[in-house]
């Protein structure tokens, strides 16, 4: 069962959970219990095996003949490699490739698989209902969600993306997925004001009444859906595994994982594995120069009223970090009053402080760090020439703060950074740090076949022939005016 970080409904099944997205009265839902489990049992399993063990856990409800046909996106050809999260070691950490499923980027390890857990679900609570999906992207979550549901039976989604603050890829990406069930909108704002935008919408009564006359419901591709998150804690228990199998970290001694991070989802599934019972020691969360959440582990004060900066990562170009909710709630002793409070604060006034017992249970839980532009451009460059490795911005963050951090710290424990996307999604950044002023120049597409040439390193199969492909009309709108365009678009008077 599944409970609201704000205590605002009652324990819900998890396909209730993953149909809801979000709980309507606002909050996120978060299991009643978190298993514990004994990681050595599935040290045999294959990835496939390993997602379907971790994610019964947590989907009792759902017929075991779901999760059998949703983790066999992990085997049938939609990831580039037979491995689709491989551990490979990069300057004396491992580096777990996210980014090699259908889309170049770490949302394709849930995206791929979210489509089958929100149809079961919506089967299994006798809803005959199309799902209306909404999602707000910074980049990946968008064209992942939208290839995961493309022509999926029953179901319309509809991204929303910040105008200019996402790359030319991610954004050619989205506009080219096709499909009959898929719409694309770039709202005149930053990623913060999509996600708000979206979350006003899933909580309005007016709204939900008016989707229950045309037959509709509501659902969530982003991480606030537990559905998406799930699928995430499956490859950090296969991150510990794969580290022994290499031999890497011997069975039971821990390993650190560092998460470059905006909304929180990421490094939220490392944390779930750790209270899963997975050998996890430090979590570290890497942050850009948006650096709101290294600013609340070292003060304790969340504050979304500050400058926004559009970075060369601009997945992780977020001020409100959606799941650090759920974050807060868990270490917070599960206090629902609490989490409520913070974040009607936040949602009101900007900004909320949490008191000292919760501050000093998040530093136990979590270290955070930050690096500028500077910081990630140098990184990308040293990368590549000592360890003929490229990066791509945002794994290029996570090496910089864990550099930072075994400087500072001396840990040399094994380490496993997530990468997770591949750095042709950002070529025209990675070509200009890697071969100089040169490469400044040039457009998406020509850095695309530029970084290849110059590395070696095989464009993936999603980025080829985008610029050739046939996009979709976008529509254009303020952040006001999303309303008025879900109405006008798939509601009747």
């Amino acid at each position: 069962m599944y409970l609201s970080t704000r205590g605002n409904i009652d324990a819900q099944t998890s396909a209730q959970a993953i149909a809801l997205g979000m709980v309507p009265q606002g909050g996120l839902f978060v299991p009643q219990e978190i298993p514990c489990v004994d990681w050595k049992q599935y040290a045999n399993c294959s990835y496939a095996e390993l997602a379907m063990q971790i994610m019964k856990l947590y989907c009792g409800d759902l017929p075991a003949g779901t999760l059998e046909e949703a983790v066999k996106v992990y085997g049938d050809g939609r990831f580039d490699t037979s491995n689709p999260a491989p551990l490979v070691e990069v300057g004396g950490c491992g580096m777990l490739e996210l980014w090699h499923g259908p889309t170049a980027a770490f949302k394709d390890m849930a995206l791929q698989m979210l489509p089958y857990l929100l149809t079961a679900s919506i089967k299994e609570l006798g809803l005959d209902v199309e799902v209306l999906i909404l999602t707000a992207t910074s980049g990946d979550t968008g064209k992942a969600a939208l290839d995961g549901f493309k022509d999926v039976p029953g179901t319309r989604i509809v991204v929303f993306y910040p105008d200019g603050g996402v790359s030319a890829v991610q954004e050619r990406q989205m506009v080219t997925t096709g499909g009959g069930n898929t719409f694309v909108v770039a709202v005149n704002g930053n990623f913060d004001e999509c996600q708000t935008a979206v979350k006003k919408i899933f909580s309005s009564e007016e709204l939900r009444q008016k989707l229950d006359a045309n037959h509709m419901v509501f659902s969530s591709a982003n991480s606030i859906n537990w559905g998406r998150l799930l699928p995430q804690i499956v490859y950090y228990f296969w991150a510990y595994l794969e580290a022994v199998r290499l031999g890497r970290t011997a069975a039971e001694e821990k390993i650190n994982i560092v998460v470059p991070t905006g909304n929180f989802g990421n490094i939220l599934a490392a944390y779930y594995a750790k209270r899963m019972g997975l050998p996890l020691g430090k979590l570290i969360c890497a942050s850009n120069k948006n650096n709101v959440l290294t600013d609340f582990f070292t003060a304790g004060t969340y504050e979304s009223n500050r400058p926004f900066y559009l970075t060369s990562s601009p997945s992780m170009d977020i001020l409100i970090s959606s799941n650090f909710e759920r974050f807060l709630f868990e270490v917070s002793g599960r206090d629902a009053g609490k989490t409520s409070s913070w974040f009607q604060r936040l949602s009101s006034e900007g900004k909320f402080s949490v008191d000292p017992d919760t501050l000093t249970a998040c530093r136990e839980n979590m270290i955070a760090g930050w690096t500028d532009e500077e910081g990630v451009f140098e990184t990308i460059k040293k990368v590549y020439e000592e360890d003929n490795y490229l990066l791509d911005p945002h794994t290029a963050v996570a090496m910089k703060v864990y550099n930072d951090y075994r400087e500072n710290s001396g840990d040399k424990t094994f380490t496993v950074l997530t990468s997770t996307a591949s750095p042709f999604k950002f070529a025209q950044s990675v070509l200009t740090v890697i071969a100089g002023d040169r490469y400044r120049e040039c457009g998406p597409w020509e850095a695309l076949t530029g970084l290849s040439a110059l590395t070696g390193w095989d464009i993936p199969s999603g980025l080829q022939g985008l610029r050739e492909k046939p996009a979709q009309e976008v529509y254009r709108c303020q952040p006001e005016g999303i309303t008025a365009y879900l109405e006008r678009k798939f509601l009747k008077d």
